[in-house]
């Protein structure tokens, strides 16, 4: 071993895996977190007195609030059961607009005035906590001095426990907001969001008669997690991943996901052996996990749950992030999020798996057999289409983000343009209510095979569109542009608020069309008139074709359709004063809450591209450009020691001719992104313009000329772990 990082780096993850993936054989144990227990309606069931329990259950179907006294009694069954699982904290664990989940902890022990303790959990300190909200991105909501905040339990999502090896701490779901009652968090909006949607998805069951003992509408989330893993030793020896999350320089190998012999393949025994203790530890905390494979490009993977209410499916998608990292240490891995941290090979997304469903178990966005006959669903239906087609560029800037900038459009995920993909069945459905009354659904039928052996498959009414944004698949819409780094509750949040607005528009337009003593007939007659109206145009948003494609940007153009390529082309949307009316209507954000987004948004931004543009800089300035020099040196010295021998040295010229020329084009591409950092003092969204025009380039012809220097400087010169490595050993 010669003593450089990355050789020793190299080596260090060779052994992982040579060495027994026992992690109680001999391998030291680091992020060191073992999930518990949860404390769900069947604990609380079985904790609590029958008056209490129907209290929790009026809360969590919107019927009621919980009492000061009904707290206490719960706050103490919630610490009993707590500390017998050998609990000694407890903390309300929230979602900052950090991204991030965030935590307090507090003991449950208190003196008991003779020497020892007593363990105590009130009501009001179940209830409501007081962390401080001046350090937490508030968008200008809060001053520096400003620092009160509050956080409030979340009753409809189950508390529960996180255990290392010397603690134990209960974790309370809440939401997070300021002094004035103005959110800071991602909750509090999409629970809020939640309650209009049901609203006015209510109004659309009471004018079908279809309500009866439906007490609420919620929508249902299934949010697939696509990540890669990354030798430990080998992550922390690139500075880029270490700070940024993403390789700033790296040239492709030869090999990589060409053959596509990664996506479903064999998982390899360490990723197995991980992904089983993850899967362990989800269940412990009521996290349902169905499905783990490989994904496309080499090193990156995939875990999926099952369908959840969207409320609890977003807190237990920020749980299995945390366990996702926590869980890779284990097994001498680091666990990427990031949505593009390899260069050239496909990146990771957070595919939203979205439906509404009424608390009776009723999924509104299933067209059922016979669909022709079913207009409850057109009609939810025509309410998403109306909803992506009017706010399609507020979609666009739900899910904008540094990171998800590289991925949107790169030919493996869905592009900055947003469509809706229906399929064949449902295209033809909105063909025949537009002109008139349907009386078909298109049928998929079987698939014979040819073989005896095996059976006939029943093959789907419509194929299905991995190119799209938002496309519908069976029983639920998948917006497939969500970044994996994102928190889901802010896309759901926007999802259920312009849902929720179109909903509104077709409910007031039926109860305006649908007399009182209307036959069946004529209220249908009068919905149908309606969905054509709707149709008629939205139907512009509706694209089954391939969305990776020029014309498509072209035809996208001619339809009205907006294509916001970046961050700082779609962030302006938050200002519309439109979007802030539909937020303040539906009581979802007020105009402060909504511009303070805007602006943690922008700021986000400008300070992530900060921290990548210093941190290439560096790597260029202190790692590859001195690397680089040093291989100009040994060619030089091969030169003349070859001439001094009266060998002609002729053939190794042109190798130092060729480093020479690409470190000078290296060192004028540092000069020149140096000389853009004055966005640093800019305010965020100017700095956000001014990175699209010109930092961005800057920073890719820097990328560029180091990894040109990459391909013809000796290996072993080479500071960096390559491509090779990063995404091969596992």
């Amino acid at each position: 071993m010669n003593g450089d990082p990355k050789s020793e780096a190299i080596a260090a993850s060779n052994r992982w895996q040579n060495a027994s993936l026992d992690t109680g054989g001999g391998h030291t144990r680091v992020d060191e977190i073992f999930a518990i227990d949860v404390f769900d309606l069947k604990k609380m069931r079985q904790r609590l007195p029958k008056s209490v329990y129907r209290s929790v259950e009026d809360v969590m179907s919107g019927g009621g609030k919980l009492t000061h006294a009904d707290a206490d009694v719960i706050a103490t069954a919630m610490k009993d059961w707590a500390i017998e699982r050998g609990v000694t904290h407890f903390t309300h664990w929230f979602q900052p607009m950090t991204g991030l989940t965030a935590e307090k902890h507090d003991s449950l022990t208190i003196p008991d005035g003779e020497g020892g303790v007593v363990y105590r959990l009130s009501g009001n300190s179940l209830i409501q906590g007081e962390p401080d909200a001046s350090s937490f991105p508030s968008g200008g909501l809060r001053a520096t001095f400003e620092a009160r905040g509050y956080t409030a339990w979340d009753v409809t999502s189950p508390a529960f426990i996180i255990r290392g090896s010397n603690y134990a701490t209960l974790c309370i779901p809440t939401a997070f907001v300021s002094w004035n009652g103005e959110a800071l968090d991602k909750k509090t909006p999409l629970l809020r969001s939640m309650d209009a949607i049901s609203t006015q998805a209510i109004r659309i069951l009471k004018a079908f008669g279809s309500d009866e003992g439906v007490t609420s509408v919620g929508s249902t989330l299934g949010a697939e997690q696509e990540y890669f893993l990354v030798d430990r030793n080998l992550y922390y020896a690139r500075p880029d991943l270490v700070s940024c999350d993403r390789t700033l320089f790296g040239s492709m190998p030869p090999k990589h996901q060409q053959l596509d012999d990664h996506y479903f393949g064999s998982i390899p025994t360490r990723v197995l052996s991980f992904m089983a203790e993850v899967e362990r530890e989800l269940s412990c905390l009521g996290v349902p996990v169905q499905t783990r494979h490989n994904e496309v490009a080499p090193g990156q993977y995939e875990i999926a749950p099952l369908f959840e209410t969207t409320n609890i499916a977003c807190d237990h998608q920020a749980i299995m992030m945390q366990t996702l990292k926590s869980v890779a240490g284990r097994f001498g891995f680091v666990a990427i999020m990031h949505e593009k941290p390899f260069a050239g090979v496909n990146g990771s997304g957070k595919h939203n798996n979205w439906s509404l469903s009424t608390d009776t178990g009723v999924n509104l966005l299933d067209p059922q057999d016979e669909a022709h006959n079913n207009l409850q669903f057109m009609t939810f239906l025509c309410a998403v289409i109306r909803a992506v087609h009017k706010h399609a560029d507020l979609l666009r800037a739900t899910i904008s983000s540094a990171s998800n900038d590289h991925r949107l459009g790169a030919n493996e995920a869905p592009p900055a343009i947003i469509s809706i993909f229906l399929g064949d069945m449902l295209e033809d459905l909105i063909d025949q209510i537009e002109k008139g009354s349907p009386s078909r659904t298109l049928k998929g039928g079987n698939l014979d095979l040819g073989a005896r052996s095996l059976p006939a498959l029943k093959r789907d009414s419509g194929d299905r569109n991995r190119t799209s944004p938002f496309a519908f698949i069976g029983n639920r819409f998948e917006f497939r542009a969500v970044g994996s780094t994102a928190s889901c509750s802010w896309p759901n949040t926007v999802i259920n608020t312009i849902v929720a607005e179109s909903l509104d528009f077709i409910a007031t337009e039926i109860e305006g069309a649908v007399k009182e003593r209307s036959t069946e007939k004529q209220r249908e007659s009068a919905i149908r008139k309606v969905l054509q109206g709707i149709i008629k145009d939205h139907r512009a948003i509706v694209f089954n074709g391939d969305n990776y494609t020029e014309e498509w940007a072209e035809e996208a153009e001619k339809r009205g359709l907006p294509n916001l390529r970046t961050t700082p082309d779609a962030l302006p949307v938050f200002k519309d004063r439109k979007v802030a009316a539909m937020f303040k209507k539906f009581k979802v954000l007020s105009k402060p809450e909504l511009e303070s987004r805007a602006e943690i948004f922008a700021e986000k931004y400008v300070t992530q591209i900060g921290i990548e543009t210093h941190q290439m800089i560096s790597i260029a300035r202190t790692m590859i450009l001195p690397a680089c020099i040093e291989y100009q040196h040994r060619l030089a010295r091969s030169i003349k020691a070859s001439e001094d021998v009266g060998v002609d040295a002729k053939s190794l010229r042109e190798p130092l001719e060729l480093v020479a020329q690409r470190i000078h084009t290296l060192n004028l591409a540092i000069e020149q992104l140096k000389n853009l950092l004055e966005f640093r003092s800019m305010e965020s969204f100017e700095a956000s313009i001014f990175i699209r025009d010109h930092v961005l380039g800057a920073m890719e012809s820097l990328r560029e000329a180091s990894d040109d220097l990459e391909r013809v400087v000796d290996h072993d010169l080479w500071p960096l772990p390559g491509y090779s490595q990063l995404l091969t050993i596992r």
